[in-house]
């Protein structure tokens, strides 16, 4: 049997954590005086929509108006998408939403649509934290679709000799893996939305996986990708690397569903590591650790995992008491032993001060990476208990690192107010800066938690970009980010991408209002 989606929040219904018993875990980790209740998400039922603004058109299939399917597909799950569905707040609702099952299904939306001046919303797992998919458009149309791509979930073709596959878009990764581990392969891609996020959407949002170093990125994976537009089909040949010019893929990489549907992709694979080593190394101040991590990310080791947590994030996660930042080490191959090279890497850590346990005597690495996992099913849970949880994520240059830390830090304080905790780890590392990625938690402002949210939002994104930082590492731009995406970005580049959607999207219907002006 199946299991089931949440309709609010993250996850799946059966995965829930229950939020009263985290209430130890607010007062005595956290040090929050809160009231005690735990607030119960409305009911379904309750929500009322309106009614759609046109009938089923002819020729469409997998069209649905249920009401279950509408409100699962108003939102991604970002802290405010999930306060107002928590709340049965369904401001944006889309008319429709259609499951499309063939390159053929999305061709006729997209037909449709254009001839209809109805806004189409590219749908992947719904796990946009950005506002990526929520169908607020800014301009009357209409109305608006979204169209999801989950039945179009194939394995298609596997190429073991180059070590790639051809994946159709609406594929989840625990899905994928499976399929590919038939081949004996993996795509070795694992975002913290992994259980629920689709290959199409990781393409859409340049997302960012697991892993610290080397292919870090979705881009790094990808072959070539196919697109359905409203003027055609946007289909780049299959190659290793090419220097013909600007890459096509490199378009679609991070278009976020304004310039074409992608419906499949070539993406590299390989079999899964058999040689592992990993360890975790304990620092008494952050910055002490990211000057080993920099030194790591220097060396052309290129560890799989190099994440270093901060102390208070440690103790949140049960990686550390609160005393040491802890860093996470691993490495892994598929064809050679990688003890030396954690050898040398744990050198490079002992020179600045880390120390660390023998192997297997340290339960750290395995004990963030199952919170790693529970993260987002946290959140919800705090919130049923009136507490304010959410990420951002950047990157920046190792130069400007420790000023940049302390900017972002203190600016977020300050618009939270006391009490509040503000933590960061570093997620990925590249040679010449790190990626990274800040916790905020604060007792929230029960019923006004969008609000409380939107002014740390912008106080946070104005000391990232005022520091020199990017908007976003991985997260991508949606809704959310474009107010500071606009200022990060040339306005020429602006410009042209602008063109570049008037010429495959002319009605301007693929998710208006995102990226650029419609």
């Amino acid at each position: 049997m199946s299991r089931r989606r949440a309709w609010w929040g993250w996850g799946f219904e059966d995965a829930k954590l229950d939020a009263a018993s985290l209430a130890p875990l607010v007062r005595d980790v956290l040090g929050f005086t809160l009231s005690g209740e735990v607030e119960a998400p409305a009911e379904l039922s309750s929500i009322s929509l309106p009614a759609p603004r046109f009938p089923r058109p002819d020729g469409i299939e997998g069209w649905s108006t249920d009401p279950r399917d509408r409100v699962e597909h108003a939102y991604g799950r970002s802290f405010p998408d999930t306060v107002r569905a928590f709340r049965g707040r369904v401001d944006h609702p889309p008319d429709a939403v259609v499951f499309a099952a063939s390159e053929r299904d999305v061709e006729a939306t997209l037909a449709w649509a254009a001839r209809e001046d109805v806004a189409v919303i590219p749908f992947g797992g719904g796990t946009s934290v950005v506002g990526g998919v929520e169908p607020r458009v800014p301009r009357d149309r209409l109305g608006v679709i979204s169209l999801d791509l989950s039945r179009m979930d194939r394995v298609v073709e596997v190429d073991p000799v180059s070590r790639a596959a051809r994946i159709q878009a609406g594929v989840a990764g625990p899905a994928l893996e499976a399929r590919l581990a038939g081949h004996g392969m993996t795509m070795r891609f694992f975002p913290q939305s992994f259980e629920l996020s689709t290959l199409g959407g990781w393409i859409a949002t340049r997302a960012g996986g697991h892993f610290a170093t080397v292919w870090t990125h979705v881009d790094d994976l990808v072959e070539s990708v196919r697109a359905i537009t409203p003027s055609g089909a946007w289909a780049s040949r299959r190659l290793p690397g090419s220097g013909a010019g600007p890459s096509p893929d490199r378009m679609l990489l991070g278009s976020e569903g304004i310039l074409g549907v992608i419906t499949e992709a070539w993406v590299r694979v390989q079999p899964k590591p058999s040689h592992r080593a990993a360890r975790a190394v304990r620092f008494k101040d952050f910055m002490k650790g990211s000057d080993a991590v920099r030194e790591i990310a220097q060396s052309g080791l290129n560890p799989a995992n190099c994440r270093l947590v901060d102390a208070l994030e440690a103790q949140q996660t049960g990686a550390g008491d609160g005393t040491h930042a802890v860093l996470v080490l691993g490495f892994e191959s598929t064809d050679h032993d990688v003890s030396s090279m954690l050898d040398r890497a744990l050198a490079i850590a002992r020179a600045h001060g880390g120390e660390h346990d023998e192997a297997g005597r340290s339960g750290a690495v395995g004990a963030w990476r199952e919170a790693f996992l529970a993260m987002p099913y946290l959140r919800d849970a705090l919130l049923q208990l009136g507490v304010l949880s959410d990420t951002f994520e950047t990157a920046i240059t190792w130069d400007r690192w420790p000023a940049f830390h302390a900017a972002v830090v203190g600016a977020t304080r300050a618009a939270l107010g006391e009490p509040c905790r503000v933590t960061c780890r570093l997620t990925h590392v590249y040679p010449d800066g790190p990626a990274p990625y800040f916790t905020v938690l604060a007792p929230a402002r029960r019923g006004d938690e969008v609000a409380q949210w939107e002014e740390m939002k912008r106080a946070a994104s104005d000391a990232i970009l005022a520091a020199g930082g990017t908007i976003t590492h991985h997260h991508a731009v949606g809704r959310d980010h474009r107010d500071w995406y606009d200022v990060q970005r040339p306005d020429l580049f602006a410009a042209a991408l602008r063109a570049a959607k008037s010429a495959v999207d002319p009605a301007g219907v693929l998710n208006p209002g995102v990226l650029v002006d419609a």
